[in-house]
């Protein structure tokens, strides 16, 4: 069975994003390459654990941290599932593995303090860039969507009289996340200038880059780390940063864990609740600044 068949049912039953699609692919064709040249085995179908376990090996000496692997080996235990479920294969190679330890990944939000220097403090320039610019991290940061559903967002999508977005996440899921007051003027001033550029090409999309065309995740990011080197000493500065910072300066102030859930796209509560350790730490100074038993 080709790698293609089980791509096909990442895209067509699983509903995987093309993201997500290319990893889990590059991750297979790399196994099967290192099989190929190295054990001069062409059939990925009919290895055993030690040649993964060899492969394991060789990424670790090459510098590959052990989450990167683990990501790795995710892919080739889906697809040996793949495998097992229309009976290509009777034993998935993986079925004993154990994934390696990982250090605790902790990422770090930016501060109320540093989202008002970047959004109510930097002059951005008064064109259609420097429109954009902020409202594509207004967007990340108001709605907490993710960096691929901002660079999807069509036009359509937007309903500025009911102050709301509907956002196709992960698997084609839709949700309707609530828009600020804040929020729609920005996307009101951005509209005005995006009727003012001389040519759009992908005119089902809301935002654009300066020459019409739908934005790409790249310019996502590199704006994001643009603006916020300008307040921030913080290591990453990324899109996926202000995801998580919306979700912990709503639960900082209050928000249930199921609200945030529902807002975020996730499927479970497991996912949300890896944002939580932050404003449990909040809590705790508050906690210590003003229980009367806490001896100064």
């Amino acid at each position: 069975m080709s790698i293609a068949a089980f791509i096909s049912y990442l895209k067509l039953e699983k509903n995987y994003s093309d993201h997500t699609v290319k990893a889990y692919q590059k991750d297979i064709e790399v196994f099967s390459e290192f099989c190929r040249d190295q054990h001069d085995e062409d059939n990925i179908l009919g290895v055993s654990y030690p040649l993964v376990r060899n492969w394991i090996v060789a990424l670790s000496d090459t510098g590959v941290s052990n989450r990167t692997i683990n990501r790795k080996i995710s892919s080739l235990q889906a697809y040996y599932k793949f495998l097992l479920k229309i009976g290509e294969i009777n034993t998935s190679p993986l079925v004993k593995h154990r994934a390696l330890k990982t250090d605790k990944k902790v990422e770090v939000p930016f501060s109320e303090m540093e989202m008002e220097s970047v959004l109510s403090e930097i002059p951005f320039a008064d064109d259609f860039e420097g429109v954009r610019d902020k409202l594509m991290i207004e967007l990340l940061y108001a709605t907490g969507m993710r960096r691929a559903e901002l660079v999807n967002l069509k036009l359509k999508d937007v309903d500025l009289s009911a102050r709301q977005l509907k956002v196709l996440g992960k698997r084609n899921k839709e949700r309707i996340v609530p828009m600020l007051s804040a929020t729609v003027k920005q996307v009101q001033n951005y509209l005005q200038q995006r009727a003012s550029l001389k040519k759009i090409v992908d005119s089902s999309y809301l935002i654009l880059t300066k020459d019409g065309l739908k934005i790409y995740e790249t310019l996502v990011y590199r704006t994001i780390n643009k603006y916020f080197s300008l307040v921030s000493p913080k290591v990453k500065k990324s899109p996926h940063i202000l995801r998580h910072t919306f979700a912990t300066h709503l639960l900082n102030r209050g928000a249930d864990l199921n609200s945030v859930k529902e807002l975020l796209g996730h499927s479970s509560l497991a996912s949300t609740q890896v944002y939580t350790h932050n404003s449990i730490a909040e809590l705790k100074k508050v906690h210590q600044k003003a229980h009367p038993r806490n001896k100064k």
